[in-house]
């Protein structure tokens, strides 16, 4: 995967304290909304949740996935904290396979997280939002994995969260959402391994 340096951005200017606060109902509004009706939730509902018109609301979060992208930001900042941790263990192959366990779960229990991530761009530029946010802590991780021969070297952090979004997409909202989608990982993952060396014929 290529990716392309983000241009520093200008520093942001504080909001002011009626802006903060409508900014705080937004997310606030949302959160609850997207756990209730996933990433396609009504913005005129989350609007008059939060006490404020649509003009507002475009305002601070000019596009849905905006606005998805902040909802979310913590969770996967979690996610991102954990990969690093995992990077330092001992075991590279396994500390992969944890981690990409690890987001399928929160993606599976988290709704709207899963479909978020698959509405923005397949190859987002470095810093740009929570896909971004995953590739990189995802990519430390399987570039040991790879070192270590435990990840077949064609596989990309692409392919694998791609795996496990479609994992966490399908098994959303069950009953056994984290068992499910923890059973359709590991056998995702078998197939990344290197396969076996065939030995001389007999």
């Amino acid at each position: 995967m290529t990716e392309i340096s983000a241009a520093p951005a200008a520093p942001a200017r504080p909001l002011r304290a009626d802006a903060r606060r409508n900014y705080d109902r937004i997310l606030a509004a949302a959160g609850a909304e997207v756990a209730r009706s996933g990433a396609n939730a009504s913005l005129e509902e989350i609007a008059r949740q939060a006490g404020v018109g649509s003009a507002t609301l475009h305002r601070h979060f000019p596009t849905r996935q905006a606005l998805l992208e902040e909802v979310f930001h913590d969770r996967v900042e979690a996610l991102c904290v954990q990969a690093r941790e995992l990077a330092a263990g001992d075991d590279p192959g396994e500390a992969l396979v944890t981690w990409l366990r690890a987001v399928a779960v929160y993606g599976a229990t988290t709704r709207g997280l899963a479909a978020s991530l698959m509405m923005g761009p397949p190859h987002p530029p470095s810093g740009a939002g929570c896909g971004s946010m995953l590739l990189d802590a995802g990519g430390e991780l399987l570039r040991r994995a790879q070192g270590a021969g435990a990840v077949r070297p064609e596989t990309t952090m692409v392919d694998l969260l791609t795996l496990v979004n479609a994992v966490s997409l399908v098994t959303e909202g069950a009953a056994d959402a984290a068992d499910e989608a923890v059973r359709l990982v590991s056998l995702a993952i078998d197939g990344v391994r290197p396969l076996p060396v065939s030995g001389p014929a007999a």
